[in-house]
């Protein structure tokens, strides 16, 4: 059995200013698929991962204190890859191989700074897709974590009739997450606990976290030939070391 979590830390040197390192040693996951860490390798320490107890992969996006994503883990991976081959300067894909499996720790765009980079954002979703699609072929047992910045269905926003014209709730996305899901992959969180109020961000604004008025954008979704391995899933809303909270999986590999 592998716990496998994914967590956005919005940037990880503030993370770890809140103690999420010491949070990661008590909770001992077997992989920790990190976004948006904001931060280049030369701006930490990275015995202190090491010291604890993990394997780690970095890629940063090149552009300081923007996005980037990371894997941790305790086994050594046999390969890992960085990147898809199309916007790589934004650090948003990395994968790592152990035997058969392959877990990715991806960081999809946000469209809601304006018109510009929501076509950005559906752009890249669709070439992330046909991505995908290949990499399939030969790697067709895949754990894709990540923020993917879309809430699938009502039940996983707050109000989605006040949201329903709101950048990650937007008919075209939930379609373009819809299809991608449909194409062989299993929302693992929704295929365990069905149970309404589920949220894994929270806006800074109006106590939001607070009133549990949230969003469920991360996933951990696995390919359909895992199905059978996955065991446990939940969130876990009380770990605040940044505006989301981790997303916990439980499989057999």
């Amino acid at each position: 059995m592998k716990r496998v979590i994914t967590y956005n830390l919005n940037g990880i040197r503030s993370a770890m200013s809140k103690g999420w390192l010491d949070w990661v040693k008590i909770v001992n996951p077997d992989i920790i698929c990190v976004q948006e860490i904001k931060a280049q390798t030369d701006q930490l320490n990275l015995d202190d991962f090491t010291a604890a107890g993990y394997y780690n992969y970095w890629y940063p996006a090149e552009k300081k204190g923007y996005s980037g994503v990371a894997i941790f883990s305790k086994q050594k991976p046999d390969n890992v890859e960085y990147g898809c081959g199309f916007d790589d300067h934004e650090g948003r894909v990395l994968r790592a191989d152990f035997g058969d499996i392959s877990v990715m720790s991806v960081y999809m765009p946000s469209g809601s700074s304006g018109d510009e980079r929501q076509s950005f954002k559906m752009d890249w979703n669709r070439r992330f897709h046909a991505y995908i699609d290949e990499l399939k072929k030969t790697r067709p047992q895949l754990i894709i974590c990540g923020d993917y910045n879309i809430c699938h269905q009502p039940i996983d926003i707050h109000n989605p009739i006040s949201n329903a014209n709101t950048s990650g709730f937007l008919p075209e996305e939930r379609e373009w997450l819809d299809g991608f899901m449909k194409s062989g992959f299993i929302d693992s969180f929704r295929f365990l606990n069905k149970e309404p109020h589920q949220y894994t961000w929270w806006s800074f604004r109006a106590s939001a976290r607070v009133k549990n008025l949230g969003w469920r954008i991360d996933y951990n979704l696995v390919s359909e030939p895992l199905q059978k391995a996955i065991k446990k899933v939940y969130i876990l809303p009380d770990a605040r070391h940044s505006d989301h909270c981790p997303c916990v999986l439980e499989i057999d590999f």
